[in-house]
């Protein structure tokens, strides 16, 4: 009797099919509708920040304005024995095409003044790279003090030979 009630008890369950496509149309949808979201979010984010980047970006600006060059300059550097010489040529950028002709005019004025600084300098104040850099700085806003429109933006050494 015990195994005519086991008999019945595994006759009893027959399989009931749940109908899986219910689940695979509930699965599909859901997976459709966190793609969709994800597609809609990022087209936002980037359309967003697209047009930021596109408001902010001014024109490119070209690497080297306009140059003025200078003729060379040779002078005698301060120094106790008096036997040192500098020779300089420089080439000036300047911030729009309206100072070059006012530069022109001036040249006497700027060659006179940087003369004057050039002689007052010692060997050992030009020969690092921070003096160097001093000597630009100190050349722009001497010649930018006789400047009426415009100015002077930096100083570039095209020859710098100290003997």
């Amino acid at each position: 009797m015990a195994k005519e009630d086991k008999e019945e008890i595994v006759q009893d369950d027959p399989p009931v099919k749940k109908k899986p496509i219910i689940k695979i149309i509930v699965i599909a949808l859901s997976v459709l509708v966190v793609l969709g979201a994800g597609t809609a979010g990022a087209l936002y984010f980037y359309s967003r920040s697209g047009s930021a980047k596109k408001v902010e970006t001014p024109a490119p600006r070209p690497i080297v304005g306009t140059l003025w060059s200078i003729e060379p300059f040779i002078v005698n550097l301060v120094d106790n024995q008096g036997e040192r010489y500098l020779k300089l040529v420089m080439q000036m950028e300047v911030s729009d095409l309206t100072v070059s002709p006012q530069l022109d005019q001036l040249k006497p004025k700027l060659r006179d003044n940087i003369l004057d600084l050039l002689t007052a300098k010692t060997y050992s104040e030009l020969m690092d790279v921070g003096g160097k850099q001093r000597l630009r700085d100190e050349i722009v806003i001497r010649l930018n003090s006789f400047l009426t429109q415009g100015k002077i933006v930096r100083v570039y050494f095209t020859e710098f030979v100290i003997q």
